[in-house]
């Protein structure tokens, strides 16, 4: 069995070169990118009290899952995290290593899907971020993250719920009338309802935790942590 659409990664690869532009094709991904990175920051923090005040992250082994061009892989190893970033697409690990090395940061890049990754280190924390809603069977994906995490690990999902207004807003809005993403960078069919994400999870041992929404000021021109789950959302799920 494999987890990976290779439409999707065709898709992405196309797409590869314009990762750190942020005027580029993943520039809703860079506005996006400040809240996902406090999120998950200050939950990892509380969740493993830890107390380094210049290396937050520090001695935490972290798995970046459809890690693109690194975009949260950086910043993760930044803050003193042991970083393995893994994506489907060469050429988007390919711009990842290059970036990495320019800015001299130590990250363990490799071309995988996760069912394929040949590691026998378990994992602090995975990063399923916006990637769920792109993978070929996210029951068999999920359960093949969850194998590399260890005990009482957390596992972070962010993706796009099934509704009707993030058909409106996550493909007609942001697709077709206001241009922030390529068309056809989404399908409605493969978003997730977090009640059923909460059911493959539990099934492979891991508990929902965290549940909040994501919601774009357009006034401010910002992201922010809410109660809405209609359109994106985040999940932290801890494994038993």
């Amino acid at each position: 069995m494999s987890s990976v659409n290779k439409k999707e990664i065709e898709k992405f690869s196309k797409m590869a070169t314009e990762w750190w532009d942020p005027e580029g094709k993943f520039k809703p991904l860079h506005k996006f990118n400040p809240i996902r990175i406090k999120y998950i920051k200050e939950n990892i923090i509380n969740n493993f009290k830890l107390k380094n005040k210049i290396k937050p992250l520090s001695g935490i082994n972290i798995l970046d899952v459809g890690c693109g061009g690194g975009l949260l892989s950086e910043p993760m190893s930044r803050m003193g995290a042991n970083v393995t970033g893994v994506d489907a697409s060469s050429k988007n690990i390919e711009i990842a290593k290059l970036h990495s090395k320019k800015n001299k940061l130590k990250i363990n890049y490799l071309c995988a899907s996760p069912e394929k990754l040949n590691i026998k280190k378990k994992f602090d924390v995975i990063l399923n971020m916006e990637i769920v809603e792109h993978v070929e069977d996210i029951n068999f994906f999920l359960k093949s993250c969850s194998k590399l995490l260890k005990k009482n690990g957390i596992m972070f999902v962010a993706t796009i719920n099934k509704t009707l207004k993030s058909y409106i807003f996550a493909i007609i809005g942001a697709e077709y009338l206001l241009r922030w993403l390529p068309i056809g960078t989404h399908e409605w069919e493969k978003f997730v309802k977090p009640e059923d994400l909460k059911k493959i999870l539990l099934k492979n041992n891991l508990y929902l935790k965290k549940l909040d929404g994501m919601n774009f000021n357009i006034i401010k021109d910002e992201w922010n942590v809410s109660n809405d789950l209609s359109i994106n959302y985040i999940a932290k799920f801890i494994k038993s």
